[in-house]
């Protein structure tokens, strides 16, 4: 039961981040569709801020390997 509870922490660790990026990326790409349809010259900028919400799930991942690698 307790390796259950483990892989499940795990699993949350890396769920969670993966909604949350999704949501955050969703709110940031509409809004820098419009800005780029109105500037296109923002393009480096809307790239890089869609690309800063993807660190929360390296983190998630990070998380979860040090989860299970605890498991002995």
């Amino acid at each position: 039961m307790e390796k259950v509870l483990i892989a499940l922490a795990a699993a949350l660790a890396i769920g969670l981040t993966a909604i949350a990026t999704a949501w955050a990326q969703s709110r940031i790409g509409s809004s820098g569709a419009g800005t780029l349809a109105e500037k296109p010259e923002l393009s480096g900028t809307i790239i890089i801020l869609l690309a800063i919400p993807e660190t929360m799930v390296i983190l998630g991942f990070v998380v979860a390997t040090m989860i299970l690698l605890m498991v002995k």
